[in-house]
């Protein structure tokens, strides 16, 4: 089985593009209250993951509530389990859905589950996510300026906002040809109305980054909360190519985690977070972390 790959809402699961990609796992810990699911369904549903998929790396938006976080880590303390990869992400609601997309659609491929859950910060530079907005008024995701908090009090005042890789904000007005920052490779863009027209996302802003493809989706339910208005469209522009993503993971170097063994990209290692030492200081892998790796984790290449 593929290391499975977990959220926190049935928003972020978006529909499989091919009968290879599986799907999400929902988790009802952090759907449903404590009051409802107790502590030791959650435990019970995350032991079953595991079980089922060796390894799961589970994606939080950095903007869920504290008490959601603190379940998903209360479990992993309680499973005492090093198979458990938490991964916080910044990315808006429509961007993380599409993150999650990706892993789904890597999780085939013959990458181990730390190089996986690891490649989740690097994918998330290549998600240009972000929407368009009747008022920035309330908006304290992406810095605004007081002259354009002062324009979203003008009736039928629109603007265009790129939370991520970078942030920018532009003002729409009267179909002008206002810019974001296009990608500098070929994406496919998701598009989720809310209270307005979804006009200037498909007739200038898709057309301007020369997306492939533009696909109108459901509005994510946190949506609203994170942009903090209903008057909007969010949107997400992404790589669709499995071997395109494949090939970009593969490029980034891969070192094996000092503390669990597990390999990683980057600087720290997902599951059990110890950062990476300076290369002159980098051990090798603790025996036993070795010996586990090699008793219990899926090898390379194993789905």
């Amino acid at each position: 089985m593929p290391t499975a790959i977990a959220v926190t809402g049935p928003d972020l699961v978006l529909p499989s593009p091919d009968r290879h990609t599986p799907s999400a796992a929902v988790l009802q810990s952090a759907v449903q209250s404590p009051r409802t699911y107790a502590l030791d369904q959650a435990i019970t549903e995350m032991d079953t993951l595991v079980e089922h998929h060796g390894y799961v790396v589970v994606l939080c938006p950095a903007s869920a509530p504290a008490a959601v976080a603190q379940r998903l880590y209360a479990v992993r303390s309680v499973l005492e389990s090093d198979r458990i990869a938490i991964v916080r992400s910044d990315l808006p609601p429509l961007g993380l859905a599409v993150l999650a997309l990706q892993l789904r659609q890597l999780s085939v491929c013959d990458f181990s589950p730390g190089v996986l859950a690891s490649a989740a910060r690097l994918l998330s530079h290549y998600i240009y996510a972000g929407a368009l907005l009747g008022s920035v008024a309330k908006l304290d995701r992406v810095p605004v300026s007081l002259q354009s908090h002062a324009k979203s009090w003008v009736p039928g005042a629109q603007f265009a906002v790129l939370a991520t890789p970078r942030p920018e904000l532009v003002k729409v007005s009267g179909g002008d040809g206002a810019r974001l920052s296009a990608p500098g490779f070929a994406t496919r863009m998701l598009y989720a109305p809310g209270c307005l027209p979804a006009d200037w996302i498909t007739g200038t802003l898709a057309p301007a980054w020369k997306s492939q493809d533009v696909t109108e989706a459901r509005l994510p339910g946190e949506s609203e909360r994170w942009w903090a208005t209903g008057k909007l469209v969010e949107f997400a522009a992404a790589i669709p190519d499995i071997s395109v993503l494949y090939q970009l993971v593969s490029s980034v170097r891969r070192d094996d985690c000092h503390w669990c063994g597990l390999e990683l990209i980057g600087d720290r290692c997902a599951f059990c977070a110890a950062p990476l030492p300076p290369p002159g200081e980098r051990p090798a892998p603790p025996v036993r972390a070795l010996a586990a790796r090699g008793a219990t984790a899926l090898p390379r290449g194993a789905t």
